[in-house]
C-alpha cells in the first residue's frame, strides 16, 4: 500500500515540472502582417470592371437624361404623336372633332346641298393627331322652313367623308353643336317663338290701357268732367283682358325663326361608327 502511495506521488510531481512548457510560434503571423496590404485586396476583388475601365454608359441613357419610368421624374419623355397617314388606323365612334363650317347654312337650302367644315387647329388625339385644314364634307339630309305654332325653321347635317391627303376617309358622323350652341338630335333648329309671339299679340291691350288710364287721369283732375273718369279705366282693362286671353291663340298660328347660319360659325361633329384610314 506504501508502495502504491509513494508511486502516485512521483507521478504527480513528474506532470507539474511540464505544465508550462508550451511555446506559441507567432512567426506566421508575423509574415502575415508584414505582407498584408488591404487598398491591394479591395482592388483585386474587382477584376471584372475596374476602377479606371468601367464600361461606357449606353448612347440612349448619354442623349436621354430623363426616363420615364421613375415617378419622381418632372419631365417625362414624351413619344412623338401619329398623325394621320396611309395604313390602317381606327378612329373610334364617339370621337368629337371641333370644327368650323365653310359653307353658309340655312333652311332654305334643299335635301342634298353639300355642307363643309374644316379644322382651324390641329386635334390631338390619344394615338394621333389631325392636323389643322383637314376638311370634314356631309349633306342636308332633311330640311323645313319656319312652320306654324311658332316652330322654326330645321336644318339636319350629316356628315359622310374627311378629306385628307386627297384621300376620303368615309365618316358616319352627326352634329352636335352648331352655331356655337349644342343641339339634340342633330337639329339644327330656328328659333321657337311662341312666348315672344304672345306678348308681341298682346302688346295693343297693354297700349290701349295705358291711353285709358292717363285719360282717366286726366278727367278725374277736372271738377266737370270726373264723373265720367271711370269709364276710360274701365274700357282698357277689358280690353286688355280680352286681349292677354286671345294673344295665346292668335299666336299659335304665327311662324318661329329661321336657320340662317353664316361662316366661320363653331360646330362640333361626333362620329356613330368606327372609321378607319386605309
Amino acid at each position: 500500500m506504501l508502495r502504491i502511495v509513494i508511486c502516485t506521488l512521483l507521478i504527480l510531481i513528474s506532470l507539474s515540472n511540464h505544465a508550462h512548457a508550451f511555446d506559441l510560434d507567432m512567426t506566421v503571423d508575423d509574415e502575415i502582417r508584414k505582407n498584408y496590404n488591404p487598398s491591394k485586396l479591395v482592388k483585386d476583388t474587382n477584376t471584372e470592371f475596374p476602377d479606371e475601365e468601367l464600361p461606357p454608359l449606353p448612347n440612349q441613357l448619354k442623349n436621354n437624361t430623363t426616363v420615364n419610368y421613375s415617378k419622381e421624374t418632372k419631365n417625362y419623355y414624351t413619344p412623338p404623336r401619329k398623325v394621320i397617314s396611309s395604313g390602317n388606323l381606327k378612329i373610334s365612334k364617339g370621337t368629337s372633332f371641333n370644327v368650323v363650317n365653310t359653307t353658309k347654312i340655312n333652311d332654305w337650302q334643299g335635301r342634298g346641298t353639300t355642307i363643309k367644315f374644316k379644322t382651324n387647329a390641329p386635334i390631338y388625339k390619344r394615338k394621333y393627331t389631325i392636323p389643322a385644314g383637314t376638311v370634314f364634307s356631309g349633306e342636308i339630309i332633311e330640311t323645313h322652313q319656319p312652320q306654324i305654332t311658332c316652330n322654326g325653321g330645321l336644318v339636319v347635317v350629316r356628315v359622310h367623308y374627311m378629306t385628307y391627303n386627297g384621300q376620303n376617309v368615309q365618316l358616319n358622323a352627326y352634329v352636335t353643336k352648331a352655331n356655337e350652341k349644342h343641339i339634340f338630335l342633330n337639329n339644327i333648329k330656328g328659333e321657337r317663338k311662341y312666348l315672344t309671339t304672345v306678348w308681341k299679340k298682346g302688346s295693343w291691350g297693354r297700349a290701349l290701357f295705358s291711353r285709358m288710364m292717363t285719360l282717366t287721369i286726366n278727367l278725374g283732375s277736372e271738377g266737370s268732367t270726373f264723373i265720367l273718369s271711370p269709364f276710360p279705366l274701365l274700357y282698357g282693362s277689358i280690353c286688355l283682358g280680352a286681349n292677354t286671353i286671345i294673344s295665346p291663340v292668335t299666336a299659335f298660328f304665327s311662324k318661329g325663326g329661321h336657320v340662317n347660319i353664316p361662316a366661320g360659325k363653331q360646330f362640333r361633329i361626333k362620329l356613330l361608327d368606327d372609321a378607319y384610314i386605309d
